[in-house]
């Protein structure tokens, strides 16, 4: 059982109960009436989704990749076996939580779309032929940048909103987020022939695309005003911009001349 705990991911868990409250928080923000029932069959549909998007990953693994440490074949048979009883016990259960929606009239077309989209999404990380195929980060990041707080929004409100372009820099800050957990990783995705995007662009490429993702991110922010969005919403976003400014001089220090070194 700690072993399924551990490869579920609790800290993405975590990442993705944020990002759905952040999502709730805006429709709370324009008003819209808080629809408690919603919001709590949402948030454990959004957990659910997130945990077995993680295990199923890992049903998944290449048979040289190792699931746990010094591992029999028989103890990886097991790991995997409940690993996939979990995956598909989540997905059932997140049928269910859609089906209480659609009773409740809180399923509206919109949110049912985004339900679809996750799925899509979790399924293309997951499964082969799709997964390992070096946009993993990617998509980890759309569902939780953007697909998860867009859920939690349209189940409280029913309706879009300009105010969900916040979420478009949210997800190029996950998507620098998740390629900075690559780093590592680096040699052992070497190792075992695991392809993220680290590995298949280099981190020649890597390094200033994370850069690009990141100004980009803030000067989205910055513009946002253009775009009907107040300011004083806006502002406390860029509290966090020293830090990312310092993050972006950390990498330019690095020799990465280490990461061919520890290859070699």
């Amino acid at each position: 059982m700690r072993t399924i705990l551990r490869l579920s991911r609790p800290l993405y868990v975590l990442l993705a109960a944020l990002t759905y409250c952040f999502g709730v928080s805006i429709a709370n923000y324009l008003g819209k009436p808080f629809r408690l029932d919603a919001f709590w069959l949402g948030l454990a549909g959004v957990l659910l989704a997130q945990i077995s998007m993680s295990l199923l990953s890992e049903v998944f693994r290449l048979d040289a990749e190792p699931l746990t440490e010094n591992e029999t074949r028989r103890e990886r048979a097991i790991v995997r076996n409940n690993a996939l009883y979990v995956s598909v016990a989540a997905v059932t259960v997140n049928a269910v939580i859609a089906f209480l929606l659609y009773r409740s009239s809180t399923l509206s077309p919109a949110s049912f779309s985004f339900l679809l989209l996750s799925l899509v999404i979790m399924l293309a990380y997951s499964l082969p032929p799709f997964r390992n195929r070096g946009f993993g980060e990617f998509l980890l990041a759309v569902q939780m940048g953007y697909i998860f707080p867009s859920i939690a929004y349209l189940l409280q409100a029913n309706e879009t909103h300009r105010f969900l372009t916040l979420l478009l820099p949210l997800t190029l800050l996950a998507f620098a987020y998740f390629i900075v957990l690559d780093f590592p990783t680096f040699a052992s995705d070497h190792k075992y022939n695991r392809t993220t995007i680290l590995t298949r662009l280099g981190w020649e490429r890597v390094v200033p695309l994370h850069h690009i993702f990141v100004i980009f991110a803030y000067v989205f922010f910055a513009i946002s005003p253009a775009l009907g969005i107040s300011l004083s919403l806006i502002w406390p976003a860029f509290l966090t911009l020293p830090f990312a400014l310092f993050q972006i001089f950390q990498f330019a220090r690095f020799p990465w001349a280490r990461l061919r070194t520890g290859l070699s």
